[in-house]
C-alpha cells in the first residue's frame, strides 16, 4: 500500500504493506534514524515519537494508522518546550550512552507540552515506560525540572 505521510512537517509518500511499524518506516525508507529500535513491544520508549503532538511508541504504530497525522521525530523537534529540554539536557550532562535519550527527549517534551510545571511524581509518572540501561534517572528527572524553569524565564 502507497500513503502519504507529513513527517517532520514535509509530506512524503511511501510503499509499505499494511501492520508495517511506523518505525521501520521512519528508519528504513526515510532514513531518519534518531528514532532507536530498542525492544519492539512498547515497553522501552527508545522509539517514542510525536503523532499530532502526543507521545507514542513508533514500534507498535502500524502505518496504516497514521496517514493524514502530523508525525514529529527527534530531527524535526522545535517546540518551545522541546528548545528548553534539549538546553537542559546539555546543561545536566544527562546523556551517558545515548541510545535512549532521543525517546527520552520525546517523552520529556510531550510532558512539558501538557504540564509546563510539574511535579517530581508528575514526572515519574509519564515518563514511565522510557528505559535507560545506563540508570540516568536522577539526571533526567534533574534536566525536566531544570527545562521547566527554562520555560517560565
Amino acid at each position: 500500500m502507497t500513503i502519504s505521510l507529513n513527517l517532520n512537517g514535509q509530506t512524503h509518500r511511501v510503499t509499505a504493506e499494511p501492520g508495517t511499524p511506523l518505525l521501520w518506516v521512519i528508519r528504513d525508507e526515510l532514513k531518519l534514524t534518531g528514532t532507536k529500535f530498542g525492544c519492539g513491544v512498547a515497553a522501552c520508549g527508545a522509539c517514542t515519537v510525536h503523532l499530532d503532538g502526543e507521545p507514542v511508541r513508533a514500534c507498535q504504530t502500524n502505518i496504516e494508522d497514521v496517514e493524514g497525522a502530523e508525525i514529529t521525530t527527534i530531527e524535526g523537534l522545535s517546540s518551545r518546550a522541546a528548545a528548553a529540554v534539549q538546553t537542559a539536557w546539555a546543561e545536566l550532562d544527562v546523556v551517558q550512552c545515548g541510545y535512549c535519550q532521543s525517546g527520552q527527549i520525546m517523552s520529556a517534551t510531550g510532558l512539558l507540552s501538557e504540564n509546563a510545571r510539574p511535579t517530581v511524581e508528575d514526572i515519574d509518572e509519564y515518563m514511565n515506560g522510557n528505559a535507560c540501561r545506563c540508570a540516568t534517572y536522577q539526571r533526567i528527572r534533574a534536566a525536566i525540572l531544570r527545562a521547566s524553569e527554562i520555560m517560565e524565564a
